[in-house]
């Protein structure tokens, strides 16, 4: 099983908003807690009375965060709490009719907190409600009166900002995007082989590491094998590298089929691959090295016209309270035996 390359901690990022919100929260709560007291030494009790209500519903999304770790409630308390209080200075026109000047620290949050899709919709939706409430006739409804100079241009104006949010939201992605995406080509590069795709040493040694701590903890068997290529600078020699390369290529899909799905198979350098063998013991891991040599017996690589007949070298080492470095230098002593007797043998004969 080849292992999945670790993701960058650029995906963290997901994680960013819900703290940003939380700290929108406190802001928010800070700021509305100040207007109301501004309020009550201007008198306007009900303004008042009304940031501080919205001051308390900031600290419950704060709360609702810090306490149950809730981001998605605490990022919905404090936004459509925010829509309320905006829709209420709009209706009651805040100080001398300035309430409605608050309405442009919706649109980055919005996009922000839901993202750039349910975002917009949310603004869709915020718009409608402010232009009904603006709109509305005075003797229906009673509310702060402005004139159609100021609600025009309010609503130009929020547009606009809104564009721009929403803009800055989709940048923000893309790059968000392409650079997790450069980032995982970066992670593939430091744990797969270019050219086989298979597991690079480094990445072997790491899955060998975690393959022996878990066959210590279940005391389950883990076997290795070191296959090297026969006659491989041959095939260089007379067909080209390109021809090696196109070799390592086969055999690597012929070594991937023939395993199961729990093992590893990695490029361990040049003509040299490992195999990772969880819960299997020697003679089990003969038994696969026998099946690779079959299934490469009368096989051919195509290669510009020519057909290059391909043998392989094995040796076959078991995890027995040994440490890594042994068991591959027992695994590395078989395979020159197995090359010593004639080459396309497997050592040790089990």
């Amino acid at each position: 099983m080849q292992e999945q390359p670790h993701v960058n901690n650029l995906e963290n990022e997901e994680f960013q908003q819900p703290h940003v919100a939380a700290l929108f929260s406190l802001v928010g709560m800070s700021i509305t807690a100040i207007m109301g007291i501004i309020g009550l030494f201007n008198n306007s009790f009900i303004l008042a009375s009304a940031l501080f209500i919205a001051s308390f519903i900031f600290f419950l999304g704060y709360y609702a965060f810090k306490k149950f770790n809730n981001a998605a409630l605490s990022s919905a308390i404090v936004l459509y709490s925010l829509y309320i209080l905006m829709f209420y200075l709009i209706f009651t026109g805040g100080v001398e009719n300035t309430g409605p000047l608050w309405i442009f620290v919706v649109a980055p949050v919005s996009v922000f907190v839901h993202g750039l899709k349910r975002g917009l919709i949310d603004l869709a939706i915020f718009i409608v409600i402010i232009i009904a409430i603006m709109f509305s006739p005075t003797d229906v409804i009673a509310h702060a009166v402005y004139s159609i100079e100021f609600k025009l241009r309010l609503i130009y104006s929020f547009l606009t900002v809104t564009f721009l949010s929403a803009l800055y939201e989709y940048s923000r992605e893309q790059s968000y995007k392409n650079t997790l995406e450069l980032s995982k080509k970066y992670q593939q590069l430091a744990h797969l082989d270019p050219l086989t795709q298979l597991s690079n040493r480094r990445d072997a040694l790491h899955i060998l590491q975690r393959e022996q701590a878990r066959a210590i903890r279940s005391k389950e068997p883990l076997s290795i094998i070191l296959c090297d290529v026969d006659y491989f600078k041959k095939i260089n020699d007379q067909y080209g590298h390109n021809a090696g390369d196109v070799v390592l290529i086969a055999l690597a899909k012929i070594f991937t089929r023939n395993i199961r799905e729990q093992d590893c198979i990695a490029r361990w350098g040049g003509e040299e691959f490992l195999f990772i063998l969880p819960q299997t013991i020697a003679q089990n891991a003969n038994q696969l090295a026998e099946k690779i040599q079959q299934a490469l017996h009368g096989h051919s690589v195509d290669y510009e016209g020519d057909k290059i007949n391909v043998t392989v070298s094995m040796g076959i080492e078991q995890f027995n309270g040994s440490s890594i470095d042994e068991v591959i230098n027992n695994a590395d002593k078989y395979l020159y035996q197995a090359k010593n007797a004639g080459r396309n043998q497997i050592f040790p004969k089990l």
